[in-house]
This record gives C-alpha cells, sequence and structure tokens, in this order.
C-alpha cells in the first residue's frame, strides 16, 4: 500500500512537456566554448563540499549561455566537466538565457535556484520558475511551475507543478502560454485577427481658443 500511496502523490504533480518543433537547437558551438565566471567578491573554496563558491552579483558565461546570480557553487566532476548551482536573493531570482542554434530566438528562465550541467547542457529551474521562448525581444511561449527542467541539446522542456499550494507556487498549478510557430498558417490568422482588433484612429475634436479676459 505504501508504494500505492507514493504513485497517486507523485500523479498529483502535473506534468507537462513541452518541444519546440524545428530545426533549431542551442546555440551548438556553446558546448565548445570555456566557462568564464565573474563576480564581486573572490572565490571561497568550500573543503567540505569540494565546490568552490562565488559570492556578489555573479555571471557565468559559456557562449552564448549566461547565468546571472546572488551566489554560485561550481564543481568539477572527476571527467573534467563542470557543474553550477545557481542561487538568487531575497529581491532577485536567479536567471538563464542562451540563444536558440540557427534562429533568432532565446531561451530565458529564472528561479529561486537554476542548476546547470556543463557535460549534458541540462538546465533545473527550482522554485518559483518561468521560462520563456522570445522572438527577438518579445515573449512567443511562457511556462511557469515550481520544477523545470530544459535539455538544451534536444530542446525538450519538463514542468512539474507542486500539486498543491506551496509559498514558492501558490497555486501548486502549472501554466503556461503558447504562442503558433512562425510562418504557419495559424500564426498568419492570428496576426490577421490582432491587426483588425485595433480600430482606426479618431481625430480630437480642435478646442475652441480660450475667452479673452475682460480689462478691469
Amino acid at each position: 500500500m505504501p508504494h500505492l500511496f507514493d504513485r497517486c502523490a507523485a500523479a498529483l504533480a502535473l506534468s507537462l512537456i513541452i518541444g519546440w518543433a524545428g530545426p533549431a537547437r542551442a546555440e551548438r558551438a556553446d558546448r565548445l566554448q570555456k566557462i568564464n565566471i565573474a563576480a564581486d567578491q573572490s572565490g571561497q573554496i568550500d573543503l567540505q563540499k569540494q565546490v568552490v563558491v562565488y559570492n556578489g552579483n555573479v555571471v557565468i558565461s559559456r557562449g552564448t549561455m549566461l547565468i546571472r546570480a546572488a551566489k554560485v557553487e561550481v564543481r568539477q566532476l572527476p571527467s573534467g566537466y563542470y557543474t553550477a548551482v545557481a542561487f538568487g536573493s531575497a529581491g532577485a531570482a536567479a536567471t538563464f538565457r542562451q540563444k536558440r542554434d540557427g534562429v533568432d530566438e532565446y531561451i530565458e528562465g529564472e528561479a529561486e535556484r537554476i542548476e546547470y550541467d556543463g557535460k549534458t547542457d541540462f538546465v533545473k529551474f527550482i522554485n518559483k520558475a518561468e521560462v520563456r521562448r522570445l522572438r527577438g525581444a518579445s515573449p512567443a511561449d511562457e511556462i511557469s511551475g515550481n520544477l523545470i527542467t530544459y535539455d538544451a541539446t534536444t530542446e525538450k522542456m519538463t514542468v512539474l507543478g507542486a500539486g498543491e499550494a506551496t509559498p514558492g507556487n501558490p497555486t501548486g498549478r502549472v501554466r503556461a502560454v503558447l504562442t503558433p510557430r512562425e510562418g504557419t498558417e495559424a500564426a498568419a490568422e492570428a496576426a490577421e485577427a490582432a491587426a483588425s482588433s485595433v480600430g482606426p484612429l479618431k481625430m480630437t475634436p480642435t478646442l475652441p481658443p480660450p475667452k479673452a479676459e475682460g480689462r478691469r
């Protein structure tokens, strides 16, 4: 019975698998680039955790990939690859941004904590997670939940809700706003409908000139 209970509890967590169609992938050249780290404070080695900790406006870049956070813990694996855990502050979430290969689109997201695996290009957005796809500077798709995982190699995304209200996800629900892919019939119809909803501009009637004040 406990196994059945665990399965039922897990089923309460809403899940959504999203794969953005098209030949584009996360910028392929990023995996060949070095990882650069900049921070306001010097790196500190945590011997117990075997990680290097950076604090204060930390920026991690790798090609077009960019992570910003208040604190980042970086660990080097025996294979030579790096993993990083980025933490936001009380007033600002940790953020992630990366260009898609071959198109003018970016994937960007934010969460209280972001985990990045440099070997697999796998990203986890944990607590108050939001991820969006940008066409140029305009959001095309937006999703939010308690946990979002993003495989930058295959561009597969998993979104999980908490199943119940929590401080990190007050509604306990997954939310998604999706728009038609550019160049499709649905996108053209949506653009036409948006254009027709804007009425013609109307001229404001000319105001009469002010009356002259009488002399005293």
